[in-house]
C-alpha cells in the first residue's frame, strides 16, 4: 500500500531465511534483492500455520514509489486495536521523531535506518549515526511504561534512553552480543544483577506503580488469574478445569503462606532470560523492560531457568536462593519458589490473554494458543505437588 493507505497489489512469495515472523530485516532485504523494491513492513496479514514459527506468511508493506505488482483482491479493514506503527505513515512518523531528537544531540544519520523487527509487541529500527548506532523502539500502550522506567533507572545496568515519549524510545547502542548461550559463571552474574535491582526497588513499589507498571501483587494477581481461568474454560480439559478451580479457591491462602517466606514485592522484569542480556565480557546490560511489573521478585525465576542447560539449573537455582537469603536475612526463598511455581505459570496465561485483548485479530496467531497452554502447565504443577522442584518458562521473547 501507499503511505496514504491506497492498495497497490502483491508481490510473489520469496524465501526468507528466518522462521521468526517478527524478524523483518531479512524480509525487507528479500524484497529488495528479488524485486528491487524498498518496503516498510507494517503488520502481519495472514499465516499458513496456526501458530509460530515458519511457514508461508503474508505481510502488509508500505511503498513510497510505484511498483509493478500483481493484482490483490483481499480486503484491508480498519481495527480499533491497531498499533500506530502498523498503520501507513506510522513508521515514518516514528523515524521523523527519532531524527528530530538526534538533531538536538547534534547527530545525523550516516546511512538509511534499517527496519529490524515489527509485531504486536514492538517496532525496532537500527539507525546508524556518526560514530555509533542508536535504536528506535516503539511499543504499544500496554508497554508504554518502559521508557519512563528506563529513564528512572538511569545509571543501572539497563539501556540508556536518549529520549522517550508516547511509547517511542531512542536508545543508545550497547556493546557486545545477545547472550542466549551464556554459561554458568555468566548466568550467576545475571542473577546477581537482577537481585541487586530488586533489592534496591522493593521500597519504591508505589513509585513503580505510578509509572503504569502492571500490578502483580497478591490481590490483583488473584483476580486476574481467576478471570483468565474463567475465560479459558472451553479450551482446557475437564480434569484441568477441576484442578484450576481448586487452585483459584486456594490462591489467597497460598499468597498468605508466600508472605510468611519473607520476600517483599518489588520490580519484576517479566521476561527475564539470558537472551535479554547483552554483554561484551566487561559489562552486562538487561534489556526489554516492556514486560515489567510489580510483584514477588521470584516470579522472574521461572523464565530464566526454563531455557538454560539442565546441567546448570541446580547450580543457578541454589545461587539465586543464596542471593535472596543474603539480601533478606531470615527469609525462606526456597519455600517461596515452590509456592510460586504454579502462580508463575498462571501469570503467563494472564499476560498472553492481555496481549490478545489488546491486539488486532490478524496478529492473534502469535499468542492464540498460549493462555490455555499455560493454564495446562499450571494444573500440571498443582497436581505434581504445588510445583515442588519444577519451574516453568516465559513465552514473549
Amino acid at each position: 500500500m501507499t503511505p496514504t493507505g491506497a492498495p497497490v497489489g502483491s508481490l510473489p512469495a520469496v524465501p526468507v531465511a528466518t522462521p521468526w515472523w517478527p524478524d523483518i530485516e531479512p524480509v525487507v532485504r528479500a524484497a529488495r534483492d528479488f524485486y528491487g523494491v524498498d518496503i516498510i513492513v507494517l503488520r502481519l496479514l495472514d499465516t499458513e500455520l496456526d501458530q509460530p514459527h515458519g511457514g508461508r506468511v503474508t505481510y502488509l508493506a508500505e511503498v513510497a514509489e510505484p511498483v509493478r505488482a500483481q493484482p490483490w483482491t483481499g480486503v484491508l479493514d480498519d481495527q480499533p486495536r491497531r498499533h500506530s506503527f502498523a498503520r501507513p505513515g506510522g513508521p515514518s512518523a516514528d523515524l521523523a521523531w527519532a531524527l528530530a531528537l538526534l538533531a538536538e544531540y547534534g547527530l545525523r544519520p550516516t546511512e538509511r535506518p534499517v527496519q529490524v523487527r515489527t509485531w504486536n509487541l514492538s517496532s525496532l529500527w537500527r539507525v546508524p549515526v556518526e560514530g555509533q548506532i542508536v535504536w528506535l523502539k516503539v511499543v504499544p500502550h500496554f508497554f508504554a511504561h518502559e521508557g519512563h522506567l528506563l529513564a528512572l533507572m538511569a545509571g543501572a545496568r539497563v539501556p540508556t534512553v536518549l529520549g522517550h515519549g508516547g511509547g517511542r524510545m531512542l536508545l543508545a547502542e550497547i556493546a557486545g552480543k545477545d547472550l542466549y548461550a551464556a554459561e554458568l559463571p555468566l548466568l550467576k552474574e545475571m542473577v546477581n544483577l537482577l537481585v541487586d535491582l530488586q533489592r534496591r526497588w522493593r521500597d519504591r513499589v508505589e513509585e513503580l506503580l505510578a509509572l503504569g507498571l502492571p500490578d502483580w501483587r497478591a490481590p490483583a494477581l488473584c483476580a486476574a488469574i481467576a478471570h483468565v481461568v474463567d475465560r479459558t474454560q472451553d479450551e482446557i480439559s475437564a480434569e484441568d478445569r477441576a484442578t484450576l478451580a481448586d487452585f483459584v479457591c486456594g490462591l489467597p491462602g497460598r499468597f498468605d503462606e508466600l508472605a510468611t517466606c519473607g520476600l517483599r514485592d518489588s520490580l519484576v522484569h517479566g521476561d527475564f532470560h539470558p537472551g535479554n542480556f547483552r554483554g561484551d565480557g566487561r559489562a552486562l546490560t538487561l534489556l526489554d523492560w516492556g514486560d515489567s511489573g510489580v510483584g514477588h521478585p521470584l516470579l522472574d525465576q521461572a523464565a530464566f531457568l526454563d531455557p538454560i542447560p539442565n546441567g546448570t539449573i541446580g547450580a543457578v537455582r541454589a545461587h539465586w536462593l543464596q542471593q535472596w537469603s543474603e539480601a533478606a536475612p531470615g527469609s525462606d526463598p526456597a519455600r517461596a519458589s515452590v509456592l510460586l511455581a504454579p502462580i508463575a505459570a498462571a501469570r503467563q496465561a494472564v499476560i498472553y490473554r492481555s496481549f490478545l485483548d489488546n491486539i488486532e485479530p490478524s496478529e492473534h496467531p502469535y499468542h492464540r494458543a498460549d493462555p490455555a497452554k499455560w493454564l495446562n502447565r499450571t494444573a500440571a504443577l498443582v497436581r505434581e505437588g504445588d510445583g515442588r522442584g519444577a519451574f516453568v518458562g516465559s513465552g514473549d521473547a
